[in-house]
């Protein structure tokens, strides 16, 4: 008797390398199908049938992994079918497994197909859960990417259009009578245009990944601001008509750059709150550092407001504490006005070694 079991089950498992990318189920009946047509022409190898349990598995780990759930349920469906019908076959295949006295024989590659099977879709199953898993984080890191450059940009942007508004109305109402004045307005418009466009090509700068350095021509790129950038804020504002009055309290220590610079834009975007629509000529800000609490509380004596948090202004600071494990409250005063407070924790400073 010619032995051609083996040029069947290899051109079988060459078929089926060939589909499965594309029909993995066509690939998958190919291979189950050379196995069932060898089984039942001669007795076969023990060899061969790893081959084939091997390789049909795979295949299923490879559906579960790639394909969605339906697929590759219907390829273990397939693969369990056919490990059924072997002891319908017709060949000697090997020993067969006994579940009792009248129960009829189990052949073991029937149960070595069963096991193969099923371990091969729960891995894949497994390996399919983790790459979903890993792209749910992507996604939420990217989201969370959007968010902050978001905030970033608003902060930055926000600011600086506000006063140059208020500016060029001043500017444009003195023009004629006042060209002193006019010209003192032209002056902080361009000086809030040169502030803005040094923080958008810092942002756009890391977001890039590029070199630091500047290129010809170009103003070098300054830190990132912080509480340190206080005075030249008030500054900013009092040229827009609001006085600011900054109380310091407790320690003055160096701050973490993620607290120094979100606690900077906070207190950024409530007094450009208090310029756009607060209707009042003075606002105070009190920072307050002690016992491992950072604490600044901005407040003025204007208009006030009913719709809390409707805006992109407060839905930044209140993201920016929220991510600093901080507490952020913003609302109206009982006494007129507009409060905002946020308490953000202070990390100990890493021991000395």
């Amino acid at each position: 008797m010619i032995m051609w079991g083996d040029p069947v089950l290899g051109g079988a498992l060459l078929a089926s390398a060939l589909l499965l990318r594309r029909w993995p189920l066509a690939a998958l009946a190919v291979t189950l199908g050379g196995a069932a047509a060898i089984i039942a022409l001669q007795p076969v190898a023990t060899a061969e049938l790893v081959v084939v349990a091997v390789a049909a598995g795979l295949e299923i780990c490879y559906m579960a992994a790639t394909r969605t759930r339906r697929v590759s349920v219907t390829g273990a469906a397939m693969a369990g079918g056919v490990s059924l019908l072997i002891p319908h076959l017709g060949a000697p295949y090997g020993s067969s497994l006994r579940l009792g006295s009248a129960a009829p024989g189990v052949p073991v590659v029937a149960i070595v197909v069963l096991l193969v099977t099923v371990i091969a879709w729960l891995i894949g199953h497994s390996i399919r859960q983790a790459q979903a898993q890993a792209e749910l984080a992507a996604s939420q890191a990217a989201m969370a990417e959007r968010l902050r450059i978001a905030r970033e940009l608003h902060d930055i942007v926000a600011h600086s259009i506000g006063v140059i508004a208020i500016q060029a109305g001043s500017g444009r109402s003195v023009f004629d009578a006042r060209p002193d004045q006019a010209r003192d307005a032209l002056a902080a418009i361009e000086a809030s245009s040169r502030e803005t466009l040094s923080g958008l090509r810092r942002l756009v700068t890391g977001l890039r990944r590029a070199d630091l350095e500047p290129g010809p021509g170009q103003a070098p790129l300054g830190p990132a601001p912080g509480l340190a950038d206080i005075d030249r804020l008030a500054a900013t504002a009092l040229d827009a008509g609001v006085r600011v009055q900054v109380d310091w309290r407790g320690s003055r220590e160096p701050l973490p750059a993620d607290i120094d610079l979100s606690a900077f834009r906070i207190i950024q975007e409530a007094v450009t709150n208090v310029i756009r629509h607060a209707g009042t000529s003075q606002c105070q800000v009190c920072i307050d550092q002690q016992d491992g609490q950072f604490s600044l509380e901005v407040t003025d004596s204007g208009r006030g407001g009913s719709a809390v948090g409707t805006g992109y202004g407060i839905t930044g600071m209140r993201e920016r504490a929220a991510l600093l494990g901080g507490d952020f409250s913003a609302g109206p005063r009982a006494g007129g006005g507009f409060r905002v407070a946020v308490r953000l924790p202070v990390p100990a400073p890493a021991p000395a070694r």
